[in-house]
């Protein structure tokens, strides 16, 4: 693993959250980028990773399957009133074409008192999104509307 310093970083954009996240597999990459995406809304460190929630989700390439993961931990956390702090992708994988994400993240109930929030997001976007293999890593970058 890079570190927590190494996990992701925030590019340059005018408006918008601009992050991009790495991992020696795709998997940590993905980890890291859901890990991003509540760093961006909150400050993770306070966020206790007690409770787990998975997320299954399918797609017809790697940049979907990106933005359909990260869509679902934003969905939990509109919907369910969830942060979290920990995440482990059980399994990337693909079969007849079809890509397919399973995983965990830990959390909590967002509690504004606790959590200290920072922006909201509004939607995870296909804008600026890229999926590389540079070296022995991946890089993703994706883009997150506030």
């Amino acid at each position: 693993m890079f570190g927590v310093e190494k996990r992701f970083r925030f590019l340059e954009h005018m408006s918008d959250a601009y992050v991009e996240a790495y991992g020696e597999t795709l998997e940590e990459a993905f980890e890291n980028a859901a890990l991003a995406l509540f760093e961006v809304m909150v400050d993770t460190s306070s966020v206790e990773p007690k409770d787990p929630d998975e997320v299954v989700e399918e797609a017809e390439d790697e940049q979907a399957l990106l933005y359909c993961w990260l869509e679902a931990w934003l969905v939990n956390f509109e919907v369910k009133n969830r942060v979290y702090s920990r995440f482990r992708v059980e399994e990337i994988s693909k079969s007849n074409g079809v890509y397919r994400i399973r995983g965990v993240g830990w959390g909590e109930e967002f509690v504004p008192e606790k959590h200290r929030p920072k922006v909201g997001v509004k939607a995870v976007t296909y804008h600026m999104m890229e999926i590389l293999r540079e070296g022995n890593r991946y890089v993703l970058r994706f883009l997150l509307d506030l």
